[in-house]
C-alpha cells in the first residue's frame, strides 16, 4: 500500500498549462470512478482550483507515471508535456504536501484562507464518487485538523488575504476612481468570479471577460453585465483596458 500526491500548481505550469488540466465541476465524479477503474487505484480524490490541479491516490503497486499518463489522456496532453510541468509526492512527503495545501502555506497568496474550502469540497465530491475509503478519509480529517491547528497557533490567518482581494486591492490603489475604468479578466475560474464579484460591487464602468471558451466566459459575463470575448481577442481589448487581471 502507498500514498501519492501528484499535479500541477501556480509555481510550476503556466497559465494555459493549468487551463487545460483544470477539472470542471460536473467532471470530477466521472473523472475519479474512471481513475479509478482504469489505473486501479483504491481510493482517490482530486483537488483542482484555478492555481493547482491535484490528485491523491492510494494504491497497491502503482507507480507515478501510470496515473500521469491518465490526467494527460484525460486532458488530451501529451505525457511529456504533463510530466515537465508534474510534481510527486510518496507517502509521508505526500501527507506533508497534502497539510501544507490545505493550510494555504503552497497558495499563490500565503495563507489565503479558500484553499481549505476547496479542499473539503475535493473530499466531499470524492465521498460522493465513492472512491474515498478509510485511508484518504482518515487522511483529510487529519488534514482539516492540521489546517485548522496552523491558523490557530500562528498568525497566518490574522489578515486573511485571497489572490481575488489583493488583486482588487491594488486595483484600488493605483486607480483613485474605479467606476472610471476598464477591466480585461484572463480566465473564468473561481478567483476571477470573486474578482469580477468585487469589481462590480466596486462600480467599475466595463468588465471584459476573456477566457479559452466562449461559453463559460459568457456564463461569467452574464452574472455581472460584463462582456465575454475569446483569449484570441485579448491584443483588442488591452488597447482600452486601464485594469488587467
Amino acid at each position: 500500500m502507498a500514498f501519492l500526491a501528484l499535479g500541477i500548481n501556480h509555481k510550476t505550469a503556466s497559465v494555459d498549462v493549468r487551463e487545460r488540466v483544470a477539472f470542471t465541476p460536473e467532471q470530477l465524479v466521472e473523472a475519479l470512478q474512471q481513475l479509478c477503474h482504469l489505473t486501479e487505484s483504491r481510493e482517490a480524490a482530486i483537488l483542482s482550483t484555478c492555481n493547482r490541479s491535484e490528485l491523491y491516490i492510494e494504491h497497491e503497486h502503482l507507480g507515478a507515471d501510470s496515473i500521469l499518463a491518465w490526467l494527460a489522456n484525460y486532458h488530451h496532453l501529451s505525457l511529456e508535456e504533463l510530466r515537465a510541468s508534474a510534481y510527486v509526492h510518496e507517502d509521508d512527503a505526500a501527507v506533508r504536501h497534502m497539510m501544507r495545501v490545505a493550510s494555504g502555506l503552497d497558495s499563490l497568496v500565503l495563507g489565503e484562507p479558500q484553499i481549505l474550502g476547496q479542499m473539503k469540497s475535493a473530499y466531499a465530491v470524492a465521498r460522493e464518487a465513492g472512491t474515498v475509503g478509510p485511508l484518504l478519509g482518515r487522511l483529510f480529517q487529519a488534514t482539516f485538523s492540521a489546517a485548522k491547528q496552523v491558523r490557530t497557533d500562528t498568525a497566518i490567518g490574522e489578515n486573511p488575504v485571497s489572490v481575488a482581494f489583493a488583486a482588487v486591492s491594488l486595483a484600488k490603489q493605483i486607480f483613485s476612481d474605479l467606476q472610471r475604468s476598464q477591466a480585461l479578466l484572463i480566465g473564468a475560474g473561481e478567483t476571477i468570479t470573486l474578482v469580477a464579484r468585487h469589481l462590480h460591487d466596486l462600480g467599475v464602468k466595463r468588465i471584459v471577460v476573456a477566457n479559452r471558451t466562449l461559453e463559460r466566459a459568457s456564463m461569467l459575463a452574464a452574472e455581472f453585465g460584463a462582456h465575454a470575448v475569446l483569449l484570441s481577442d485579448i491584443p483588442a481589448e488591452l488597447v482600452n483596458s486601464d485594469i488587467v487581471i
